[in-house]
């Protein structure tokens, strides 16, 4: 059976695509606001997995609206978990089983229980978290056993996190997007493979 995994490149959505790779037939999907953005990095990550990947470009206008949204609220919590929702109920939509590679201590993206039933009623897909029950430290062991990872802050790693487009979106309308986002958020990108 085929997973539709949420795919940024990062070690944690890494890390759960090779754990779901154990019991399903993995394919990997990166979400851009953009049509014609390039994801070169993120493929090749992919590549280094192994798995198939595809290019999802979320429906015209979201991006506007949470941009406006993350002003509205002053922070970019609810944009990008709305974000989130939106790419996990558009897999589901395809496949019968989606995941990605949020983990237990995880604020953003992450969906509340009740979402998460609802989705499953809905779509009768099963929405699977392999790493929910797994805290960063832990997380962080098994991807330095198993993985190279390239680490910087956001925008300077090239990986498929929706921030990274939000904040080029605040740049586009000339507007300073520092005051509502932390300001050390470190990202991720898998480069390699380990062979243990």
């Amino acid at each position: 059976m085929k997973a539709g995994v949420l795919y940024s490149g990062g070690k944690d959505s890494s890390l759960a695509a090779m754990m779901l790779g154990t019991y399903y037939e993995v394919e990997l999907n990166t979400f851009v606001f953009d049509p014609d953005r390039q994801i070169p990095m993120v493929e090749a990550a992919a590549g280094v997995l192994g798995f198939p990947i595809k290019k999802r470009v979320f429906r015209e206008g979201l991006l506007d609206e949470m941009v406006d949204l993350v002003i509205a609220k002053g922070y970019p919590n609810d944009a990008i978990n709305c974000i989130h929702q939106e790419a996990v109920e558009t897999l589901a939509a395809e496949y019968n089983v989606v995941g990605d590679g949020t983990r237990f201590d995880d604020r953003v993206p992450m969906l509340a229980r009740d979402a998460v039933q609802s989705l499953g009623s809905r779509t009768g897909c099963s929405y699977v978290r392999p790493l929910l029950g797994y805290v960063r430290p832990e997380v962080d062991r098994l991807v330095d056993r198993f993985l190279t990872v390239q680490y910087g802050e956001t925008g300077q790693v090239r990986n498929g996190d929706y921030e990274a487009e939000i904040r080029e979106a605040f740049r586009a309308r000339g507007l300073d997007f520092a005051p509502l986002f932390p300001k050390h958020h470190e990202q991720s990108l898998v480069v390699g493979r380990k062979n243990t």
